[in-house]
């Protein structure tokens, strides 16, 4: 599968016609831009921010500090001045490079749909640049993948939460039946006692019962019992 790489931003082409005021400020941003070449991009960072001190309205100014603010992975800064740079420019082709840029800046901030939408607009300006198409359709993908990924966490985390609630009701239910346990058992060593405790009083009783039949029993002998006669002898 063929690897893809980002475009970097377009080099530093841009050429304004200044006057004589602003000489100062262009020659920093000439400084800027051998500093840039060199690679030295938080330098170049200085001298264009001091050329835009001197001309606010200097369009290469801003464009070229998105550009070292790119180098830097400062994408958020680096996406402002592109955008201020579009916004500032009424040449299609100077606007066009800037809303390329500004989606490269985007697309590395993982800010996607934003990113889709600065290659739309300059492809409206460029229709037949490549390197925009090819970009716009990388970011495209890119959208998609995400899409989809956030798609299986939101299902999975669905499911996790199923799982977790299903494992929740078969813990309670088991809790629940362990409980009717014990109280089945518990009631059955109740009845077991109360049985015990039953039939000891039945016992006694048909003890006590006994007795009272033996007494009667005696004294229904005793009162069958004839009276012994006491003879009495005649003394004469």
């Amino acid at each position: 599968m063929k690897n893809i790489t980002i475009v970097f931003p377009l080099a530093l082409t841009f050429a304004w016609s200044l006057s004589l005021q602003a000489q100062s400020d262009r020659s920093l941003i000439r400084e800027g831009n051998r500093s840039y070449k060199d690679s030295k991009f938080s330098d170049a960072e200085v001298n264009y921010r001091k050329a835009l001190e001197k001309n606010k309205e200097s369009h290469e100014g801003v464009y070229n500090l998105g550009d070292a603010l790119y180098k830097q992975d400062r994408f958020g800064e680096a996406a402002e001045q592109y955008r201020g740079a579009s916004a500032k420019n009424t040449d299609s082709d100077a606007k066009a490079h800037a809303l390329y840029n500004l989606g490269n800046a985007l697309l590395k901030g993982k800010q996607l749909q934003e990113s889709i939408n600065a290659y739309k607009e300059s492809l409206k300006l460029e229709p037949s640049d490549g390197d925009t198409k090819y970009n716009l359709e990388y970011a495209r993908a890119l959208l998609k993948q995400q899409q989809q990924n956030q798609q299986k966490n939101k299902d999975q985390k669905k499911d996790d939460k199923q799982k977790q609630d299903q494992q929740k009701q078969d813990q309670q239910k088991q809790d629940q039946q362990k409980q009717d346990q014990q109280k089945q058992q518990q009631d059955q060593q109740k009845q077991a006692q109360q049985k015990k405790q039953q039939i000891s009083k039945q016992d006694a009783e048909r003890i006590l019962e006994a007795l009272k039949n033996d007494e009667k029993d005696v004294e229904k002998k005793l009162h069958k019992k004839v009276p012994a006669r006491i003879r009495v002898e005649k003394d004469w």
